[in-house]
């Protein structure tokens, strides 16, 4: 199992991902509520 971990995964891949989900997570949790703009269609 550990011999496919490190194709699978560089030490830039993870970084990259890390990166990722850190700006995913401040986009969500800096979000107060909803954008109005999706719910003008209803």
């Amino acid at each position: 199992m550990r011999r496919w971990l490190p194709r699978l995964f560089s030490r830039e891949d993870l970084i990259a991902l890390l990166l990722c989900l850190l700006i995913i997570a401040l986009l969500v949790m800096s979000a107060e509520r909803a954008p109005e703009w999706i719910y003008q269609g209803f």
